[in-house]
């Protein structure tokens, strides 16, 4: 099956209030899909969903062909991950200490694996640009520093599904690119699936292989940047008139904002 997630007719409420509504799409193996819309729209809400923390009211979320909330925990943990958008790291411990913690799904009652990781977290760090710091005590790391820590600790779970919960959010643009370089070229190297929520749109659609668009928990559009990135659904989901040209290397949508809708000086794309 090239499906490794189907999310099929998918609802969710909190006390009566709808949070999705039916939204529909899949994820093949090795793509990386991304997930926009204004806030409040239900993105995180539906991250939960596909990682099997909660299950959905309606419809379903399948992984490899099962209901995401039979997998076993331990079981679902040797391949998939989860990055915030702010790490939440284990303070006191150290660099490589926290890496090395993406290696308890596959730890017995105690705490060895078959095979020593060592040279698997040696790797991770040097291609992180952590190696320098792996002594250093995570309570003492800048916002940049924690947020490759915790990619790195993800990266030793060696997972085929990542799920990314707006991990650039409080980084400065360069930390935003280096991070989701090392996310492309990790997924390159391992045919790693991506499921991301991201806030940026330029991020997401020069990120992303397709876009969903979700505005309230709907489903507004399904595809491609190109296909997504069109200024009549930016104007639904975020009421602004956008400007939106091809990226001059990439050729991928580009969004400038043009002004309130109906603004003197709102200009479409």
């Amino acid at each position: 099956m090239d499906d490794l997630v189907v999310v099929d007719g998918v609802t969710k409420r909190y006390g009566g209030r709808p949070v999705l509504d039916g939204v529909r799409f899949s994820v093949k193996r090795g793509e990386t899909f991304g997930i926009i819309g204004p806030n409040g729209s239900g993105k995180s809400t539906l991250l939960h969903l596909i990682s099997g923390v909660e299950k959905p009211d309606g419809g379903r979320i399948l992984l490899a062909g099962r209901p995401a909330a039979d997998h076993p925990r331990k079981e679902l943990a040797r391949w998939l991950a989860v990055l915030q958008q702010e790490a939440v790291l284990a303070e006191g411990f150290t660099v490589r200490d926290v890496v090395e913690m993406g290696r308890y799904p596959f730890q017995n009652w105690f705490g060895d694996e078959r095979t020593d990781p060592a040279p698997l977290i040696d790797r991770i760090l040097d291609n992180l640009r952590l190696a320098p710091l792996a002594g250093r005590r995570v309570d003492g790391l800048s916002g940049g520093e924690r947020q490759r820590t915790a990619l790195g600790k993800v990266m030793a779970q060696e997972p085929k599904l990542l799920l990314l919960d707006e991990p650039t959010t409080y980084l400065d643009i360069g930390h935003q690119a280096m991070l989701l370089d090392h996310i492309r070229k990790w997924r390159q190297e391992t045919g790693l699936t991506v499921i991301a929520v991201l806030h940026d749109l330029n991020l997401a659609a020069m990120f992303c292989d397709r876009l969903l668009l979700i505005k309230n928990g709907r489903q507004l559009a399904a595809g491609r940047p190109a296909e997504v990135m069109q200024g009549d659904l930016i104007r639904r989901a975020f009421g602004i008139d956008p400007v939106i040209f091809p990226h001059p290397r990439t050729g991928v949508p580009q969004l400038l904002l043009g002004g309130p809708p109906g603004g003197d000086h709102a200009t479409t794309g």
